[in-house]
C-alpha cells in the first residue's frame, strides 16, 4: 500500500538493480513489487491538494501541435459493410472524420481543467488494414498559444475511433477500440516530443 502519498505528486515505478520492480508487495496473488518515488508534482493540484486550472497567463505563445492515435478491431464482415458503403447509418468514416474535428473542438467542455483552446487546424484521417480487420485513425491539432494541443488530439483519436463503434455496433458489438496515445508534440517550453 502506498503511504504518504500527496495528490500533488506523480509516482512512478523504478527497476531494481537486476532490472526487477521491488519494494512493497501488492495483492494476494500478485507478487509484483513497486518502489515508490515521487517525481514532477501534477499541476492541476494546488499545494492544498484541490484540483485547479493551470495558470499559463505567463507563458509565450507559441506554434502548437500534436498528433495522435489509435485502431478500432473489427469483424472482416463490418470491415466490409465500411468499405461498401452498406451500413444502416451511412458513410461511416465520413461521419467518424467529422464528429472527430468536433471531438477536438469541444475537449474542453469533456475534460474539465482543459483551457478552451482556438485551433488553428485538426486533422482526423483513417487508414484500413484489411489483413488485420483494423481501422486506424490519426489525428493532428494544431494552434498558436500558451498550452498544448495534445488533448485535442488525442479527443479527435478517441471520439472518431467511437463513432466508428456507434456506426456499426448494430452488426459487430465486439469491436475493440485499441492502442490510443499520443505520438508526437511539438511547441511550448517542453519543446518537441516523440512517442513510440
Amino acid at each position: 500500500m502506498i503511504t504518504n502519498a500527496q495528490p500533488q505528486d506523480c509516482y512512478q515505478a523504478l527497476p531494481s538493480a537486476s532490472g526487477s520492480i521491488s519494494g512493497t508487495s501488492i495483492g494476494d496473488n500478485l507478487r509484483t513489487s513497486l518502489t515508490i518515488m515521487p517525481t514532477t508534482p501534477l499541476t492541476h493540484f494546488n499545494p492544498q491538494g484541490q484540483a485547479q486550472m493551470v495558470d499559463v497567463g505567463e507563458k509565450t505563445e507559441t506554434h502548437r501541435q500534436a498528433m495522435a492515435t489509435g485502431s478500432i478491431l473489427m469483424r472482416p464482415e463490418t470491415l466490409a459493410h465500411i468499405l461498401e458503403g452498406s451500413t444502416s447509418k451511412g458513410d461511416v468514416l465520413g461521419i467518424a472524420r467529422i464528429a472527430g474535428i468536433q471531438g477536438a473542438k469541444r475537449t474542453a467542455d469533456l475534460i474539465p481543467l482543459c483551457h478552451p483552446i482556438v485551433l488553428t487546424k485538426v486533422s482526423v484521417d483513417f487508414a484500413i488494414d484489411k489483413e488485420t480487420n483494423r481501422v486506424h485513425c490519426t489525428a493532428r491539432a494544431e494552434c498558436f498559444g500558451r498550452t498544448g494541443v495534445e488533448m485535442e488530439a488525442l479527443c479527435a483519436a478517441s471520439i472518431g475511433l467511437l463513432t466508428i463503434y456507434d456506426m456499426c455496433k448494430a452488426v459487430d458489438r465486439g469491436m475493440r477500440i485499441e492502442g490510443v496515445r499520443l505520438l508526437e508534440k511539438s511547441g511550448g517550453k517542453s519543446g518537441h516530443w516523440t512517442g513510440n
